[in-house]
């Protein structure tokens, strides 16, 4: 067996050797230094990066939806919007169609493609004001096509090289969406959202590295580039990338191409409908000139041009491969009553949980969902307002009732708008003892107890109320009561039953008043009694 050549490097095996390597190869950087000792084998999730939803669906290459079904898929989460599901339905069927083809034809000639074949991405841009639905849009679509999906907000982003994230960190990350099936990732979605804050600032001196740059980065990855498989400025990737190599784990692929993945990016783009009605207004001038009012948002957002966003501090290359502007509308009243009413993520089923986690069955009038919408409309915060005025309009109930005997809540308009008195209305009725609640309560005790000590325990009428009453003043159930107060009555129980034989016990107020002198008496009287003395005697007594 041949000698080692001691030119050759050898292989290392302790993290000591491969800490070696590292400093060895690094240290041409500068004054670089490594401890990797005890370092785990990598992970995907290993360095901190947030974990990620992996969507399991159909191949994508098995895509055979029509836009009216994903508009159709839509509307079951978003209300109105319907040019806008409209353009995006398209726009999303064009996209997996075409990839369903090329993937086609290069299966049909050797994994090249014919000459001649080209395609203009579809990438997507939403504008509209806060609260409108655009994300809720896309991570819907997403779901459906069950392709990897990203979602980063633009603020966090600066150009390579620079303090903030890089952008290129979106492509890896629908890598780890993917369990790290790259040819996955390269058909996935990426979702920038509040884009509106990369544009340039007017009179901006020096280099703006977190709006002008950025929107340089993306311009390479909305085209068609190749992203490294792991950060180069990122030294722990980049040893982790050596070591999953050293250990034959790496991935075939070391680059990840951007051609079919599908980028959107939405904005609330305030300020620019003054960009366009300054552009509507100059045409108009002389002494015939209308003179106009402010034109609403929506308006605005309609006449929007590529112009007005160059002229709001966009790059026009990067306005440019966003072919597809989608408007979304800002919401009135009427759509908030929709949205409560008709979507399948109303706020209504979760504060209705909520409620029914303290075993209070709320109800939501018609008349309390209309003035619920007509507050949220003058937040001007879109569909988010809908939670602040829930939360504002129900905080009290939330906190007095829970624990009282009230089990069902009516929500009218005049519960909302007299709500200081009928939360006085509802202390005194959780003052009052429900019985039939109670009882039902001390059942499952009764059951739980009768099944994990084969013995029967029960409480009489007036025990059950003098429980109750107990209960109420503690603000606490009365199963929770229940358990605390007669928590170790299974030793004096069993030893009741193993001198007398006796199997069923009646608990009475003097229980609940005083659990252990009751329980005593009983042991006391096991023992006394004569052997021919009837259970219920010894209960009497």
């Amino acid at each position: 067996m041949p000698k080692d050549d001691p030119k050759e490097p050898k292989n290392p095996k302790t993290p000591e050797e491969l800490q070696k390597v590292f400093q060895d190869f690094f240290g041409k950087f500068g004054n670089v230094s490594f401890d990797i000792g005890g370092m785990d084998a990598p992970t995907p999730d290993d360095d901190g990066e947030k974990e990620v939803e992996v969507v399991e669906s159909q191949s994508i290459f098995d895509f055979d939806l029509l836009p009216r079904d994903v508009k159709r898929h839509l509307d079951r989460f978003v209300i109105r919007q319907d040019e806008a599901k409209k353009a995006l339905a398209i726009a999303v069927c064009d996209h997996y169609n075409h990839a369903k083809q090329m993937r086609a034809l290069e299966e049909e000639n050797g994994g090249k493609l014919p000459d001649g074949m080209e395609y203009q991405k579809q990438n997507v841009m939403i504008v509209g004001p806060t609260g409108v639905g655009k994300t809720y849009l896309v991570k819907h679509i997403a779901e459906l096509m069950g392709v990897p999906f990203v979602k980063a907000d633009a603020t966090k982003f600066s150009e390579t090289g620079y303090v903030g994230g890089d952008v290129d960190d979106l492509v890896r990350e629908l890598v780890q969406k993917a369990d790290g099936d790259v040819e996955m990732a390269e058909y996935g979605i990426i979702y920038i959202d509040e884009v509106d804050k990369l544009a340039s600032k007017p009179g901006m001196s020096g280099r703006d590295v977190s709006g002008r740059g950025v929107q340089t980065t993306l311009l390479k990855l909305m085209e068609e580039t190749e992203v490294p498989m792991t950060n180069p400025m990122d030294m722990r990737a980049q040893m982790k990338a050596m070591m999953q190599m050293r250990s034959g784990g790496g991935s075939n692929k070391d680059t990840i191409n951007t051609r079919h993945i599908l980028f959107i990016v939405s904005g609330a783009f305030s300020g620019l409908e003054k960009v366009v009605q300054g552009r509507l207004k100059s045409g108009q001038m002389g002494f015939g000139a209308e003179i106009s009012e402010a034109v609403l948002d929506g308006e605005s957002f309609r006449e929007v041009e590529t112009r007005d966003f160059v002229e709001f501090g966009f790059e026009a290359e990067f306005v440019g491969r966003l072919p597809v502007r989608v408007i979304c509308e800002k919401l009135t009243a009427a759509d908030f009553v929709k949205i409560l009413n008709d979507s399948e993520g109303s706020i209504l089923r979760q504060y209705e949980r909520e409620f029914e986690a303290y075993g209070i069955d709320a109800k939501f009038q018609p008349d309390a969902i209309e003035m619920i919408a007509q507050l949220a409309e003058k937040e001007e915060t879109g569909a988010r307002a809908l939670m602040t005025v829930l939360e504002k309009q129900l905080r009290d109930f939330k906190f007095d009732l829970p624990g009282t005997s009230v089990s069902e809540l009516i929500i009218d308009r005049n519960l909302l708008e007299n709500r200081e008195a009928k939360l006085k209305e509802f202390a005194e009725l959780g003052k009052r003892v429900d019985v039939k609640k109670t009882r039902s309560e001390v059942e499952i005790w009764e059951k739980e107890f009768s099944e994990k000590h084969e013995v029967s325990v029960k409480l009489d009428d007036q025990a059950v109320l003098a429980l109750a009453e107990r209960a109420t003043e503690q603000g606490r159930s009365v199963l929770q009561v229940c358990r605390e107060r007669f928590k170790d009555y299974q030793f004096g129980i069993k030893l009741i039953e193993k001198n007398t034989g006796q199997r069923e016990f009646v608990l009475t107020p003097d229980a609940v008043a005083d659990p252990d002198k009751f329980l005593s008496e009983m042991v006391v009287l096991s023992y006394s009694r004569d052997s021919d003395a009837s259970p219920a005697a010894e209960n009497d007594a």
